[in-house]
């Protein structure tokens, strides 16, 4: 019976070592483009604080830390668990409130930012993804939870 269960339920409830899974269905698509945010705001943020930190070390060090927000949470995703997933729930929300901050910042204050952030403008430079991204993540994640929740 407990095959036939495992077998039936979504992949994104799959154990795999002991974990649930988080990264089945839609959240494979979640750990793929936090992946590409993670290369492209660190990769960015190294450039820049690397070449031109005395032009604008606030927004720079702002697409520095945006990365690494992006690559913990790529990591809870892929490692799974209850623990990653609450974890993941916690940074995608810290995130989301990053991204409204800072993308609220650059509207009302331009000048206190002379160089665009990952979170500029709530992501216009990233196609809006840094905004829809933790939207999308702390949907799934918390649909994970209630699919787990009812045994599905």
């Amino acid at each position: 019976m407990t095959a036939t269960r495992n077998a039936h339920q979504e992949p994104a409830q799959r154990k795999q070592g002991g974990r649930t899974r988080l990264t089945g269905g839609p959240g494979l698509l979640l750990v793929w483009l936090y992946g590409v945010m993670v290369v492209g705001a660190v990769s960015r943020s190294v450039y820049q604080i690397s070449t031109q930190f005395d032009r604008a070390p606030l927004a720079y060090s702002l697409s520095a830390v945006a990365g690494v927000v992006y690559g913990f949470i790529t990591y809870t995703l892929v490692r799974g668990g209850e623990t990653a997933r609450k974890a993941a729930l916690v940074c995608c929300a810290a995130e989301l409130v990053g991204v409204l901050t800072v993308g609220t910042w650059t509207l009302v204050e331009p000048s206190a930012f002379p160089d665009a952030t990952v979170w500029s403008d709530y992501g216009m430079g990233y196609v809006f993804i840094p905004v829809l991204l933790p939207l999308s993540a702390l949907y799934w994640l918390r649909r994970s939870r209630a699919a787990r929740a009812d045994g599905s």
